[in-house]
């Protein structure tokens, strides 16, 4: 089973250190020896999930533990290179799902640095003292600006398309012409280069922003830092422990203190169940301070985040999870309440980006999601997100008062998605009044039908048997038509950065990883390292 909890003690292939002036070092130094499997070996600061969940770690600790940091460097540990990118033979050797599902939190990671920089402040500079090849120049494009040492030898490249018959996985492509506008003819031949480009040209074509005397490498990194750190008022702080959460596994579920996952696997599904807060909302700020990483919405959406990384690395022939909630509806809105209140605090402001990330990585995970809203639920603001962001939601209609869900002002627009709409526009896209019109309430069940707010509401003598059917339905379909079909219908409206990735390279990674000619007995990825040459069926589709 993997795991996806650590700290910065527990760190093998990650140093990070808080500096002077506001300026934190993350030094990627991959001990070889110690990768996630035992089939392969690090060599030459590439990386496997192990090493993408320290990362991962350490931008969120930096976000909530040192909120004094505004300028983040982004070194090797290592002479002469700055990362290989993803470690080929772990590519090579690890099955479909968890190629596919390793790239997709490999660039979920890229995209937390990157909302660092643009929500908190926190800006990351590369800095590429040597070779930057394939995934290592793409954590390298994340970062707000790329410094390359000029040497003569040292140089970027994604060279998965002439080396691997793949795409760059992580979001290379799209980061390169939509984020850094470079050239696309120039893209073109520098991604068919498998040596890359080095020194002027890189910094001519727009591929790094600046190169430095290997002399001067570390002074000039230093004041760029410096410089990305003077833009950023000076955070209050101070910051608070993300201790690991408390969780109980077992065969067949997971309680968090705030969260149970459980599994049917004989129906291929899992119930995703959210205990509302069992407390009165805090009435002033300190209240939150006090209660750091316990206070509720961080806790409970820390452990949903967890949960949904489980599902896809641990369970992957679970293709349907149920979102439940159980509360107080009233306690549920008072936490909004109190959300909405004090956003303008550091604390506040980070637990509400937090729930955004764990809101879109529940957008970006390929299991069909059904939300059940029945008696006890508490579906309400940044929990009704979780129904609104679902494929279908069911909601009892007990012909009282007694199921309810409730819109509160987090609804609009404090947790947009990957397409940049709040879930309420991106519902109602054909009728944009109707998302603007969804004032903060509490809805019925036939009040919540007629908003346009769950798929349907059904009486309980209809109720339980629509559920049922609907679920034995899906688990009959194609799991490949049904992660395709989702992507699609989930990323409706402008198309972003994000939409590109996850609703087109995605799509297009988890293709090409299925054919012969990258994953084949000849494939190139296969024959990667050893003396024979990959055999391709040179049919385009």
């Amino acid at each position: 089973m993997i795991a996806f909890q650590t700290s910065p003690e527990k760190y093998r292939h990650w140093k990070l250190e808080a500096g002077d002036e506001g300026i934190a070092s993350l030094t990627m130094d991959v001990q070889e020896d110690a990768p996630l499997r035992p089939d392969y070996k690090l060599k030459l600061n590439s990386y496997d999930l192990g090493v993408d969940i320290e990362l991962a770690d350490a931008v969120q600790r930096l976000r909530f533990e040192q909120p004094h940091i505004r300028a983040v460097v982004l070194r090797s540990g290592k002479s002469n290179i700055f990362c290989a990118g993803a470690n080929i033979f772990m590519l090579g050797t690890s099955d479909h799902p968890f190629k596919v599902n390793f790239c997709k939190f490999t660039n979920e990671t890229r995209l937390a640095m990157e909302d660092a920089s643009q929500s908190s402040g926190q800006h990351y500079i590369a800095a590429c003292g040597g070779t930057t090849a394939g995934g290592g120049y793409e954590l390298a494009l994340a970062c707000d600006e790329i410094l390359l040492v000029d040497d003569g030898n040292s140089a970027v490249s994604l060279p998965e398309t002439a080396l691997l018959a793949v795409l760059p996985g992580t979001g290379g492509l799209t980061r390169l012409v939509d984020k850094r506008k470079v050239r696309r003819d120039r893209a073109d031949v520098f991604c068919t280069l498998a040596e890359g480009v080095k020194g002027r040209r890189a910094l001519e074509w727009g591929l790094v922003d600046g190169v430095i005397p290997r002399s001067k490498f570390e002074a000039g990194v230093y004041e760029r830092a410096r410089a990305w750190a003077a833009k950023e008022p000076a955070c209050k702080g101070p910051g608070i422990r993300l201790p690991e959460l408390t969780l109980k596994i077992s065969a067949d579920r997971i309680d968090y203190e705030d969260v149970t996952l459980a599994m049917d696997r004989s129906l291929r599904t899992a119930t995703l169940t959210v205990r509302g807060p069992r407390e009165d909302a805090p009435k002033e700020l300190a209240a939150i301070h006090e209660a750091g990483a316990d206070f509720w919405p961080l806790r409970a959406f820390r452990s949903i985040d967890h949960a949904l990384l489980h599902l896809r690395f641990n369970e992957p022939e679970i293709g349907l999870i149920l979102l439940k909630s159980e509360g107080d509806l009233g306690r549920a809105c008072a936490i909004d309440g109190a959300l909405a209140r004090f956003e303008g605090d550091w604390l506040v402001k980070e637990t509400l980006l937090l729930i955004k990330r764990t809101l879109k990585r529940l957008d970006w995970t390929a299991r069909t999601l059904f939300a059940l809203i029945e008696p006890g639920s508490c579906f309400a603001g940044s929990l009704l997100e979780l129904a609104l962001g679902a494929d279908r939601s069911y909601m009892l209609d007990s012909g009282d008062a007694g199921v309810c869900i409730a819109v509160t002002a987090l609804n609009h627009g404090r947790f947009p998605m990957s397409n940049g709409l709040s879930r309420l526009e991106s519902r109602f896209l054909g009728d944009p009044g109707r998302a603007a019109g969804a004032a903060a309430r509490t809805l019925s069940a036939g009040d919540a039908e007629k908003a346009g707010l769950v798929t349907f509401a059904l009486d309980a003598m209809d109720y339980e048997d629509a559920v049922r059917v609907a679920i034995e339905e899906r688990a009959s379909l194609s799991p490949d038509a049904l992660t395709g079909m989702e992507a699609n219908l989930r990323f409706a409206g402008p198309e972003t950065i994000e939409t590109k990735i996850f609703g087109r390279l995605s799509a297009w990674q988890n293709w090409i990883f299925t054919r012969p000619n990258a994953t084949g007995a000849q494939g190139a990825l296969t024959v990667y390292g050893t003396p024979e040459r990959p055999a391709f069926d040179w049919r385009r589709t």
